[in-house]
């Protein structure tokens, strides 16, 4: 009965489910293409909002960095002021200063290139932020609101951090550039080796009396610090027999109680010392007439001397080089008493290496052989291109040796005998024994006219810059292992200046610690176990202890080997 036929509640359900079963699918069809129109519709939407505040506050970001009022007053401020130099005055030194200049000038642009990168990498992390958050709105229509309203609050908050920021950064150049001191280039090098140096341009006061040169900024670059060197005004920093200089650059309160000038030059000035090892020509000329030669020779005559240890007999003795380097009186600095201000100043003297100059570190690329023309000019020698006299003056029969004898270390013993050899091996001798007190004019004729100039090594033979190019320098070599210090002193030099170099290396047997010491002693068997103990015991032995007595036949190939190359 009633298994088979329907149920009057089921059949309807049964014809209306394919019906809803129809209807739901086409609805479910609509809200996917809905869905789909409305999500391209939002990406559209948001692609142009973004983009258009992207570029809105990209926009603003660079209109504030570089309308910025700071960066035009960095600019300015960047800009120091100093007296125009002479041409003769521009040194290597001042191009690296133009270039710092220019670098810190640049420095400003440089942040605000930085500030404006950070402010557009903000912006597009905000908008992939902001694309994340309407895919979730989409998934998720109740929590979507409230992150999307979260999300503009840290936007908003991130804003300000980078408004801040570029506000912050704007007070810090302001700060910088108008509250605050350019830094400037040190005043002192004592970087190099051999000596210190102190170079002031601007408003500089030497004070003899107390030996101190003070630095007056400019108004704008005082500041709160002040600066203090002391330094040995001579080219050997480490002589303890050269008193120091005191340069002080001096800050604001300093500057406006500074003492007054009572005599103002148009000149610059150099401030040095005279003393130490002086007296001696070697260390004359290496550690004072070389080194000032290459620190005021490019002024030519237009600079003062300071001199601190002023040494009356120098002055004297070397007053043509001295007079020629500075048309201006020789101060001394130690004894005057007034406040000397000078546009320039400079502390101290140049000094490449032992009697010898640098070119590439030289200015105008000077040279040794142009220290000695110039030297030979101030004595009214023979200039270049002129031979030596044996060839250039036909009258000559034999070439002219001048025998220098040292008088207290390292002298000829049996110097008549090597007179008497020189002579029967052709040549003119000139034998000369240098005192103190002979005129260096004399002396530099004296030895202009020969061809040859023969001694132990030590400080006579410094007179060679007074032979002419192709004339000889015979230097006798002590006992001792002395061959480098011979050639770094004198044969490197020579060559420099075109002259010939000829070396004499004596035997032990011709040394007097031969007779004193024996030959079994180490000062004679073992030199170098003498130099390891230290400069002053090789200094004991060979320089001070040893005289020579000159084995005249061993000597006779030497000197016929000069004759020769005279000769050629």
């Amino acid at each position: 009965m009633g298994t088979d036929s329907p149920s009057p509640s089921t059949a309807p359900v049964a014809g209306l489910g394919a019906k809803g079963a129809a209807r739901a699918v086409a609805q479910h069809h609509q809200a996917v293409v809905g869905f789909l129109l409305g999500f391209f519709l939002v990406l559209l939407l948001y692609t142009t909002v973004s983009s258009q505040f992207g570029s809105q506050n990209a926009i603003g970001v660079l209109q504030s960095t570089s309308t910025s009022p700071a960066v035009r007053t960095g600019q300015n401020a960047m800009t120091p002021t100093s007296p125009s130099p002479k041409p003769n005055d521009v040194k290597k030194g001042d191009h690296i200063k133009e270039d710092n200049k220019e670098q810190q000038s640049n420095t400003p642009n440089k942040m605000e290139e930085d500030r404006t990168q950070h402010g557009i990498n903000g912006i597009e992390k905000e908008n992939q932020t902001e694309a994340k958050l309407d895919d979730e709105k989409v998934k998720n229509p109740e929590g979507g609101q409230a992150a999307v309203n979260d999300a503009r609050s840290d936007r908003m908050e991130e804003e300000d951090l980078i408004r801040q920021e570029i506000d912050q950064g704007s007070m810090i150049k302001n700060d910088t550039n108008i509250g605050q001191v350019t830094p400037r280039k040190p005043i002192c090098d004592l970087s190099d080796p051999r000596y210190d140096i102190c170079e002031i341009s601007g408003d500089a006061r030497a004070l003899g009396a107390n030996r101190t040169v003070l630095y007056l900024p400019p108004a704008g670059e005082r500041g709160a610090d002040s600066q203090e060197w002391s330094i040995r005004d001579q080219s050997r920093k480490y002589l303890e027999f050269v008193g120091n200089v005191t340069v002080r650059s001096l800050n604001a309160s300093q500057a406006a109680a500074a003492p007054a000038c009572t005599s103002r030059h148009a000149v610059p000035a150099v401030v040095f010392a005279m003393n130490g090892l002086t007296s001696n020509p070697w260390h004359d000329f290496s550690d004072v007439l070389i080194p000032l030669f290459l620190t005021t020779r490019a002024l030519d005559g237009e600079v003062q001397f300071l001199v601190s240890d002023l040494q009356p007999w120098f002055v004297d003795k070397y007053r043509l080089i001295l007079r020629n380097l500075s048309r201006h009186d020789v101060v001394d600095f130690n004894r005057d008493g007034g406040v000397r201000c000078y546009p320039r100043v400079t502390v101290g003297l140049r000094s490449h290496r032992d009697l010898g100059i640098d070119p590439a570190r030289a200015p105008r690329n000077y040279t040794l052989l142009d220290f000695q023309l110039y030297v030979r000019e101030i004595y009214g020698l023979p200039p270049p291109g002129i031979d030596v006299p044996y060839k250039e003056q036909q009258q000559r029969t034999m070439p002219r040796l001048m025998l220098i004898n040292r008088g207290r270390t390292r002298k000829f013993v049996n110097f008549p005998e090597i007179v008497a050899a020189a002579r029967d091996a052709g040549f003119e001798v000139v034998p000369v024994e240098p005192r103190r007190d002979l005129g260096v004019e004399e002396l530099a004729r004296a030895v202009d006219s020969c061809d040859v100039l023969m001694g132990a090594h030590g400080a006579g033979l410094t007179n060679f810059f007074f032979l002419r190019s192709n004339a000889v320098m015979l230097q006798v070599v002590p006992w001792g292992h002395m061959e480098h210090s011979c050639m770094v002193f004198y044969g490197g030099p020579a060559r420099e200046m075109r002259l010939r170099d000829v070396e004499y290396s004596i035997a032990a047997v011709e040394s007097t610690l031969y007779d004193k010491y024996g030959e079994d002693s180490p000062v004679i068997s073992d030199p170098e176990s003498i130099h390891r103990q230290g400069w002053q015991f090789g200094m004991r032995y060979y320089w001070i202890e040893q005289d020579i007595r000159l084995n005249v036949t061993r000597f006779a190939p030497t000197l016929h080997q000069v004759l020769q190359m005279l000769k050629e």
